[in-house]
Formats: C-alpha cells, structure tokens, sequence
C-alpha cells in the first residue's frame, strides 16, 4: 500500500471516540429506560450528541486533509 492509499484507510481519532461515545450513550440511555431513571436516560442522550458532533468534527478534518494531501492527525 503506498502513502497515499494509507492515509485513506486512516480515519481521525475524533471520529473513533465520537463513535464510542455515541455507542456508550445508546447503552446509557437503554439502561435508563430499563431501570426506570429518567437522569441516566438523559445523559446517555445527551453523550450520543456529543458523540455525533464529535465524529462529525473528525470526519470534516478527514475530509479536509483529502482535499487538501495533508496529514496533520498529532494537531488537535
């Protein structure tokens, strides 16, 4: 695989953790609906939209190093 086909493969670190925050939050929500507490419920909730916003982010600084042949991923 030469330079260029690895940076596609790469995906940035905030899309991975806004994935699992998302995933953590389903769970968070699910066991808030089966315990019956409206607050874990809430922020399960309130964790998949950060998790959304979060791999949204990364996916525009993806998008962002494509066009432009970049490969800053260490820059936050």
């Amino acid at each position: 695989m030469n330079d260029r086909e690895n940076r596609r493969t790469k995906v940035d670190e905030d899309r991975t953790e806004g994935s699992m925050k998302q995933t953590g939050g389903r769970l968070k929500e699910g066991a808030g609906k089966i315990v019956g507490d409206e607050k874990m419920k809430r922020e399960g909730e309130a964790e998949q939209s950060e998790g959304k916003i979060q791999n949204a982010w990364g996916g525009a600084k993806d998008k962002a190093r494509e066009v432009t042949g970049g490969d800053d991923r260490n820059e936050r």
